[in-house]
C-alpha cells in the first residue's frame, strides 16, 4: 500500500529521496503519512489542492477492496530530516 502511494509521489516531486509513506492501521480505518520535502509541497498539494485530491482519489480506487477505508494524511517533513551531511 504504501510503496503504491510513494512510487507515485516520488515521480511527482524535486526531492524524491525525501518521500516517506508510513502506514498507520486502525481499527476503522488505515491512514498513509506522505511525508516530503518543504520544497515538494506545493507540488504534492497543487493548486487549490487538485493534486492532493487526485492522490486521495486514486489511493482510494486502488484498494476499494480493502475491509477499511484507505485515507492520505500529508505533512511536510522538518527541516533536517532526510538530509545528509557532507
Amino acid at each position: 500500500m504504501e510503496k503504491f502511494l510513494e512510487e507515485i509521489v516520488r515521480r511527482l516531486v524535486d526531492h524524491p529521496d525525501r518521500v516517506c509513506v508510513t502506514v498507520d492501521d486502525g481499527e476503522t480505518s488505515t491512514v498513509l503519512r506522505l511525508s516530503v520535502a518543504r520544497e515538494d509541497m506545493g507540488r504534492v498539494i497543487g493548486r487549490d489542492g487538485k493534486v492532493a485530491r487526485a492522490l486521495r482519489t486514486v489511493v482510494k480506487a486502488a484498494f476499494r477492496n480493502n475491509p477499511k477505508p484507505v485515507y492520505v494524511d500529508i505533512e511536510e517533513q522538518a527541516e533536517d530530516a532526510g538530509q545528509t551531511e557532507e
